[in-house]
Formats: C-alpha cells, structure tokens, sequence
C-alpha cells in the first residue's frame, strides 16, 4: 500500500449527540452509527472511538456533507481508510463514511464512484480488456481517494489517465466536473491533499481499449515481464505480475499477515533541491561508502529512495524487533506495521524514531505519506 491513498477531509467546530445527529441527518439516508472504533475503519487498524453515519449513494453523500456543514458539525470523510492515522482518542465529531460502490465501464475508459474499492476498479478494467491502470493493482482504499494524493506505483501514475473528477465544493455548495489541469497534480499531491474544501464524488479515467498495457518504464516490473523500457505488454499479465511484486513486500492486504497492517509506504521519496544534492551525496557516502545511490529526475531537483536510504540508516526490516507493537514490516523497510496490539502513539513514535535517524545520518528529513487525524509527527 505504498501509494495508498488519503481519503479523509476535517474539519472541526462543535459536536453533537448521536441522537441530535440521527436527527438532523433523517432526511440525507445516512445511516447513523455510535462509539465506532476507527481502528475498523482504516488499513493500519489504529484510532479511537466517533460517530458514524454512513452513505452508500452520491446523493446521501453530498447531502449529508451540506447539513453537517451548514450544522457546523466537525466532519472526517472516510473511504478506504488506506492512508490514515488516526489519533487513540478518536475523532470529537462525526465520521462520513463513504460507502458508494457504482463502477460504469465504458469502451474507452471507466467510471467509478468515490467509495469503489480501488482494485475492484483496476481489476474489472482488466477483466475488460482496458489498459492503463494495471500498474495501481492491489492498491488498497478507495477510488475517490486516489486524486487526492496522485497514487502512482510501478511509473504510473492517476494523473497520467484521469480524464475528470466529480466533485462537492464546500465552500458553494455546487457539485460539478473539474477537469485535471484544476487539481495541481505534482508528486504524491494535488490541490485536494492539501483543503479540505473539495469532496470528490466520483472519477472518470480515459484507457486504451486494445488490452495493452501503460508503457512499462519502472525496471523491476519491466525485467520482471522480460520488457524494454516503454514496451507493453497485455494487461492481465502485467497486473498478475504487479500482484506478486507487491505481495512479496508485503503490500497486499491479507488480514492474517501483519505485515499488511499498515498504510503502505509511510514515507514518500524525498526530492532534494539540486543545490543540496552534493552535501547529501557526500552524507551518505560519509556513511555508507561508495555506494550506488538510486536517484531519479524529479522537476524540482533528484528524487531519493526513502526505504533505501532508511535501510542505510541503520534501520533493518523488523526494527525494532519483538515485542514492539509497532515495527518495521518485514518485508519492506518503508511500510510502518501494526503487529497486532499497537496504538497511534506506538506509530508514531517509530515513525518519530525512523525520522529522525534518516534526518542525523544523511541530513534528509522524510515526509510521511498517510493523513494524520488529531496526530502532529
């Protein structure tokens, strides 16, 4: 779940009973729920208690949305719940859960509402002999999360196939289109990651009816399908093999393997600015010796590797060991794992741990990649 998805929205005013809420909302058909473990809601399986109401179609969403902010109501919008840390407190307010499922396949593309589970969308594109989103298999949470943060996994990117995203301004009250170029797309972020004022209704994605693949350009996959750098390959193929890559680190979700507990990649790749890359190279060879740094063009400087330079930060896959609630997968250094009994705070304090060791050996700070509720890392 390195590139999962944030799909949570706060804000934060008043709250109000379960009664009070059960009334106000009778007329969206939202379904109301009390003392909602949070923990149930989210891929880490961390977070106290809140309300809940429940929407499982578009127009209870928007409606719901529109009484509980006219209401001044605090409201968390949740999805998958693949990119969430939640604090053990809980959220003092209501939690909106968006429960719409519709998937429209079309001959050139696809239709999915905000709540679809997202490699539901991925795998009946396949099925369906449409290309592009192949590279995003078993990816966890949801459709209409996957704008939010521009989810991206093995060179492909949302960004690249979005054709529009339907969407509620909070501010107005209007629900219309909005076309790409609106969205500020850039490396793991969009306008939407960073206000909460747009709920995403549902996504429209454009894909290549001929059954081929995106052009495949991330080397692990591409040797994995015996294919040169931007060759193609049919889509059933290359998900298939994009399955088993991720569920060799870990990034499937199975519910009896702790290593899935967590929301994927913790930390995004750090860009360096260019005018800082020779102090952060002469870092790491200080450290390291004359390694074989992996680098990548980014438009604002080189990306760097997060799991490779935690792993060389002292940091092995397991860290810190048994008996600590929250570890280090052990399959993949760059995934925070809950291994059974962990709280938002054993996160956080690895998450803390693993910072700040990367920030003192290579002068690098990581950025975490999850949506944090009641939580400053």
């Amino acid at each position: 779940m390195p590139d999962t998805v944030p799909s949570a929205n706060v804000r934060t005013t008043r709250v109000v009973s379960s009664d009070q809420l059960r009334d106000l909302l009778a007329e969206t058909g939202a379904t109301v729920r009390d003392s909602v473990r949070l923990s149930e809601l989210t891929t880490l399986r961390v977070g106290g208690p809140a309300l809940l109401a429940e929407c499982a179609s578009t127009d209870s969403l928007v409606a719901t949305v529109k009484t509980l902010d006219a209401a001044d109501i605090p409201v968390l919008l949740v999805a998958g719940g693949s990119n969430l840390l939640i604090d053990d407190a809980g959220f003092d307010g209501v939690v909106v859960r968006i429960a719409t499922t519709g998937i429209d396949l079309a001959a050139d593309g696809v239709l999915a509402e905000a709540g679809a589970p997202w490699d539901t969308v991925v795998a009946d594109t396949v099925a369906a002999g449409l290309g592009g989103l192949e590279c995003l298999s078993g990816i966890p949470g949801s459709a209409g999360a996957t704008p939010v943060q521009n989810v991206g996994a093995y060179g492909v990117e949302v960004a690249s196939l979005l054709r529009r995203v339907h969407l509620l301004d909070r501010k107005t009250g209007e629900v219309r289109w909005v076309e790409p170029a609106e969205l500020g797309f850039g490396y793991r972020t969009s306008v939407l990651k960073h206000s909460d004022d747009g709920v995403i209704l549902a996504v429209d994605f454009a894909l290549d009816p001929t059954g081929r693949s995106a052009p495949l350009r991330y080397g692990e996959l591409a040797k994995a399908l015996d294919a040169a750098d931007g060759e193609t390959r049919p889509v059933d193929q290359v998900r298939t093999e994009v399955l088993r890559l991720r569920a060799g680190k870990g990034m499937v979700l199975n519910p009896t393997d702790h290593d899935t507990w967590s929301a994927g990649s913790f930390f995004t790749n750090p860009v360096v600015p260019a005018e800082r890359l020779p102090e952060v190279m002469a870092a790491i060879t200080a450290h390291v010796g004359d390694a074989k740094v992996p680098t990548y063009p980014a438009p604002d400087g080189t990306k760097l590797s997060a799991g490779w330079l935690i792993e060389r930060a002292g940091f092995a896959k397991g860290f810190p060991g048994e008996p600590a609630p929250a570890r280090l997968s052990t399959k993949h250094t760059l995934a925070l794992t809950n291994r059974g009994a962990a709280t938002a705070a054993d996160i956080v304090a690895l998450a803390r741990t693993v910072r700040a060791g990367v920030a003192e050996r290579f002068g690098v700070t990581l950025e975490p990649e999850p949506v944090t509720v009641g939580i400053t890392l």
